[in-house]
């Protein structure tokens, strides 16, 4: 049986395994991208180009490259967004996948091309 329970819910989200949170990393596609692959999402990966749309406003409308994706946490560290530390030096902020769309796709690899060209095939 599944829990309706809020708590529940984020307890099972946070000791997921990681081949499950690694699909809770997906953002939206932006309008142009979405009517192209026929998807509505897609998981957020290195390399792509997103633009925050939720969030503090010295963050939100900023668009960069994805730098690096952390699946533990669910968050992306992007190009040009930091905050400093305590010492003064800059650090990349994190932040939730679930706060972007991605504007357009790293399709260096492969099978991620395939993947996207085979659901744009099917329509």
């Amino acid at each position: 049986m599944v829990s309706s329970k809020a708590r529940v819910q984020r307890k099972a989200q946070a000791n997921a395994p990681a081949h499950t949170k690694r699909k809770m990393l997906s953002a939206h596609l932006s309008k142009d991208l979405a009517e192209k692959y026929g998807k509505r999402t897609a998981r957020v990966c290195k390399g792509d180009t997103v633009a925050v749309l939720r969030g503090d406003e010295d963050v939100r409308g900023i668009e960069g490259k994805v730098l690096e994706v952390f699946t533990k946490t669910g968050r992306v560290s992007i190009e040009g967004i930091t905050i400093k530390q305590a010492d003064g030096t800059a650090v990349a902020r994190p932040i939730h996948a679930s706060n972007l769309v991605i504007t357009k796709l790293n399709l260096e690899d492969p099978l991620r091309g395939e993947a996207l060209k085979k659901k744009e095939a099917a329509e």
